[in-house]
């Protein structure tokens, strides 16, 4: 669900840490315990492995030491702030095939919006994650793939070349992201203007989202 998932979308980006997604429950932990225990990894920070800091929105960090992943860091949340739950998550994912093994991913659209964060380096991420699928399918596109770009691209030049070939989507997602206004009628110094404002928008929220996390890891720290 992190920076390898963009890798497999096509996003390039440097990563030293696979990040998942898992349900919390008694007996997913145990197993994801046993898979932990084989790759000979120890959590290295607060909180501990436990469902209920996992089901609080907390991240679970493990280093690995098994030789073939020395050093490699594990981090596993079960919640994600503005999306769903796990189930819905999963019926929605992408199934991806390689060589050797199959890997499931948040979607596309999942990705994007667990992206929006207050850390500088996601942005750019979630630009290119979304220029990448418009290149992929500009030619072959359908209203499904027009509606994620006119919700998701950052790219204003885009933006207005698909709000341009796509009026009725456009139209109808105007109530939803008002800067397609902007976009539908070519003003591009407005629009950037409303991208800016509208990536700070999700930035606080997500810092408003953290702060009581951030007060109880805090706390947590102290009492170990």
């Amino acid at each position: 669900m992190g920076g390898q998932a963009c890798i497999l979308y096509g996003g390039a980006e440097f990563s030293r840490d696979t990040d998942i997604l898992v349900v919390a429950d008694a007996s997913n932990l145990a197993r994801l315990q046993a898979a932990v225990d084989d790759l000979q990894a120890r959590v290295i920070a607060v909180p501990p492995f436990e469902g209920r800091f996992l089901q609080a929105g907390h991240a679970v960090h493990f280093r690995c030491q098994i030789p073939d992943a020395v050093g490699i860091r594990l981090d596993v949340m079960a919640k994600l702030r503005g999306l769903p739950d796990f189930e819905t998550l999963w019926n929605r994912r992408t199934t991806l095939e390689t060589p050797t093994e199959t890997i499931d991913v948040l979607s596309l659209p999942d990705l994007v919006t667990a992206k929006k964060t207050q850390r500088d380096k996601d942005w750019p991420m979630i630009a290119r994650l979304v220029e990448a699928h418009y290149a992929r399918h500009e030619q072959a596109a359908d209203d499904t793939a027009r509606d994620f770009w006119l919700r998701e691209l950052r790219s204003p030049t885009i933006l207005i070349e698909v709000a341009r070939s796509a009026p009725r989507v456009c139209e109808r997602l105007r109530t939803e992201r008002p800067l397609l206004e902007h976009a539908a009628t070519g003003s591009k110094s407005r629009l950037v203007a409303a991208l800016r404002a509208e990536e700070e928008v999700e930035r606080d929220a997500d810092r408003r989202y953290w702060a009581p996390l951030k007060r109880e890891l805090e706390q947590l720290r102290r009492d170990r």
